[in-house]
C-alpha cells in the first residue's frame, strides 16, 4: 500500500445520489459554425427548389435574405474568432436560441406549423441537450414553445394554388405532437448525454487514481535501486572513516571531525536500507505473493485500536502451499482493496472481516462490518460514480467506483449487498487462471 491511502468519498450507509455541477466550455464554436453551415445550405435549397423548379409563389426574396443574414453571421463568427474557441454555457445557449428564431422568420414567411420543415425546430433544442446544462436545455424549449405557438397562431399561407386549407383541429394536432416530441426527445437526450459525461469524468478520475499508485510502485523500485547503487561507495567511505578514527588521536583537532563523519556515515546506511524496502511499508521482497500474504500487506497500514480487523482464511493454508493463489502486487489491487477495506472501517461499529478462500477456479475476498450496512433502496447503484454513502455528503462520491472499477481491470467481480446478520457486505471474486496469470 502507499504510506497513506486516498480518502474514498463514499461508504456504505446513507446512500445519496449527487451530480456534479455542469461544465462550461465542452463545445466549440466551431462545431456550432459548421451545424448552421450544413442547416443553411438545406434551406437555402428548398427555398429555390420551391420557388423556381416547382413555382411556388413563395416569398423567395424575404427567405432567402434571412438565410442571408445567418449566414454573414456564420461569416463574422469564423473571422473574428479561432476556431478553437470553447463557447461557455451561456453562450452556446444564445447561439442556438437565435437558430431558433431564425427558423421560425422562415416558417413564418412559408406556412407556419403546417410547413412539413417546421419539425427543424426540435434540432436546436435536442443539441442544446447533448451539449449544455439543464437550466439552458429548458429555457431553449421554452423559447421554442413559445415560437411554436406564435407560427401556428400568426402566419403566411402556404405558397400552394389548391387552395387547400388544414382544419383547425389537426393543426393543433402537429402542435401538440412538435411540443411533446420536443419534450421527450430533450429529455431522452440530455440524460444520455448527462450520464455519458459523469461516466467519463469519473473514468478520468480513476485513471489518475490508477497513475498514482503506478508512480509509487515506480518510486519504491527507484529507491531501491538508488539504495543498491549507494551501498558499496557508501561502505567504502565508512570504511575510511573508521580507519581514520581509530588512527588519529583521541584528544587531537580532528578527532570529533572523524567521530560526526562515522556517525553521519552510519545514519546514510540506515536511510538507504529503509529506501531499499518497498515504499507501501510491506516488508515481503517479493512482487508476487500468495493471496493471503497479500491481503494482510494491504491491511496491516489500516490497522488502529479502535476497529478490529480479522482476516479469516477459509482453506486450510500454510507458507509454501501449492494450492494457494500467488499474486501479483498489482496497483489496482493494492488500491482497490485497500479502499474498500478503509470504507468498511469508517463505518464499522467494531469489527472488520476480511474473509479469504478459493477454489481450483475461483478465489474470493469478502469484506465484511457490523456498521449499519446499505439502504436497501439503493443497493442497485452502490459503486456507480457520483454516489455517495456519507451523510455528511463530503466529497464527490468516486471512491467506491474507481474501487470497482480497478478491481474489474484485474478481471475481478464486484457485489454488494448486505450481510444477514447486519453490515455491509462487499464479494470479490477473481477467476483464478486470470488472477494468477498477471505478471
Amino acid at each position: 500500500m502507499t504510506p497513506a491511502l486516498t480518502p474514498i468519498s463514499g461508504g456504505f450507509a446513507g446512500l445519496t445520489v449527487g451530480l456534479p455541477p455542469a461544465a462550461g466550455g465542452r463545445v466549440r464554436l466551431k462545431t456550432l459554425v459548421l451545424i448552421r453551415w450544413v442547416a443553411l445550405v438545406g434551406q437555402a435549397a428548398a427555398i429555390l427548389v420551391v420557388g423556381f423548379l416547382f413555382s411556388f409563389p413563395t416569398d423567395v426574396v424575404s427567405s432567402l435574405l434571412t438565410v442571408g443574414v445567418s449566414a454573414l453571421l456564420n461569416l463574422f463568427l469564423m473571422l473574428r474568432y479561432p476556431a478553437t474557441t470553447r463557447l461557455s454555457d451561456v453562450q452556446a445557449g444564445f447561439y442556438l436560441a437565435y437558430d431558433i428564431l431564425q427558423l421560425t422568420v422562415l416558417l413564418y414567411l412559408n406556412g407556419g406549423i403546417a410547413n412539413p420543415f417546421a419539425i427543424l425546430v426540435l434540432v436546436p433544442a435536442t443539441i442544446a441537450a447533448t451539449i449544455l446544462s439543464l437550466r439552458s436545455t429548458l429555457s431553449l424549449v421554452v423559447i421554442s414553445v413559445v415560437c411554436l405557438t406564435l407560427v401556428t397562431l400568426v402566419h403566411q399561407p402556404l405558397p400552394w394554388s389548391m387552395g387547400f386549407t388544414l382544419p383547425s383541429l389537426y393543426v393543433a394536432g402537429i402542435w401538440v405532437a412538435l411540443v411533446l416530441g420536443m419534450g421527450f426527445i430533450t429529455v431522452y437526450a440530455w440524460r444520455v448525454a448527462a450520464e455519458s459525461r459523469l461516466m467519463a469524468d469519473a473514468l478520468a478520475a480513476t485513471q489518475l487514481a490508477l497513475a498514482r499508485e503506478q508512480r509509487f510502485s515506480a518510486l519504491g523500485a527507484l529507491a531501491a535501486a538508488a539504495a543498491h547503487e549507494l551501498g558499496t561507495p557508501l561502505g567504502t567511505i565508512t570504511l575510511v572513516a573508521k580507519e581514520l578514527s581509530r588512527e588519529l588521536p583521541k584528544d587531537g583537532p580532528h578527532a570529533e571531525d572523524v567521530s560526526l563523519l562515522v556517525s553521519e556515515s552510519e545514519r546514510c546506511r540506515d536511510i538507504l536500507a529503509q529506501l531499499s524496502r518497498r515504499p507501501e511499508g510491506d516488508p515481503a521482497p517479493f512482487d508476487r505473493l500468495a493471496l493471503p500474504a497479500l491481503v494482510d500487506s494491504i491491511v496491516t497500514p489500516l490497522r488502529g485500536d479502535e476497529i478490529e480487523i480479522q482476516i479469516d482464511v477459509q482453506n486450510p493454508y500454510t507458507q509454501g502451499d501449492p494450492t494457494v493463489p500467488v499474486v501479483s502486487r498489482r496497483p489496482e489491487i493494492l488500491h482497490g482493496l485497500g479502499n474498500i477495506v478503509e470504507n468498511a472501517i469508517d463505518f464499522a461499529a467494531t469489527r472488520v472481516t476480511i474473509r479469504v478462500s478459493w477454489d481450483t477456479g475461483v478465489a474470493r475476498l469478502t469484506v465484511l462490518d457490523d456498521g449499519p450496512g446499505f439502504a436497501a433502496s439503493v443497493l442497485g447503484i452502490v459503486g456507480e460514480p457520483y454516489v455517495t454513502t456519507r451523510r455528511d455528503q463530503d466529497g464527490m462520491g468516486l471512491g467506491l467506483f474507481i474501487a470497482k472499477t480497478l478491481l474489474e481491470r484485474t478481471g475481478a467481480t464486484v457485489l454488494f449487498s448486505n450481510a444477514q446478520g447486519g453490515g455491509a457486505h462487499v464479494a470479490i471474486l477473481w477467476p483464478r487462471a486470470l488472477l494468477e496469470a498477471a505478471p
